[in-house]
């Protein structure tokens, strides 16, 4: 399989599988500090793209950015001569897991005696038994 794997990536129709595995090594290498802030990377016209979660790393990165044009070098990604790093300003929604309602079955049959005094109270346990019986 991993014959089959280095043949396929060895032909040139498959050069961007290349590229972004180098990126991804490029990444693994590349400090914590760093390496925390990357969303992704990709390569456009001869630069190589780090897309950033926060403005504080932007700043990181431009103030290291001669280390990763070397760390660049010994990667070897094809046709890549410079690097740039932008903060993306999409937010993301971070949706959160929607907890299941749980329904029960009615037991009762609405039969009961209804004892109450007051008129409103009297209505409110008929609205009840009318409930019950429609469920």
């Amino acid at each position: 399989m991993n014959e089959i794997l280095s043949h396929l990536k060895k032909n040139p129709e498959f050069r961007k599988i290349n590229t972004s595995s180098a990126i991804e090594r490029l990444i693994e290498i590349l400090p914590l500090k760093l390496k925390k802030g990357i969303k992704f990377a990709y390569v456009k016209k001869q630069t190589l793209y780090f897309v950033l979660t926060h403005p504080v790393y932007k700043m990181e990165f431009e103030y290291n950015k001669g280390d990763i044009k070397s760390l660049l070098k010994k990667a070897n990604i094809a046709n890549v001569e410079d690097v740039a790093f932008f903060v993306t300003n999409k937010i993301e929604k971070k949706e959160k897991p929607k907890e299941p309602v749980e329904y029960y079955t009615e037991k009762s049959h609405g039969i009961f005696l209804n004892k109450a005094q007051d008129e409103n109270i009297f209505k409110k346990f008929e609205e009840i038994r009318k409930i019950i019986k429609e469920s």
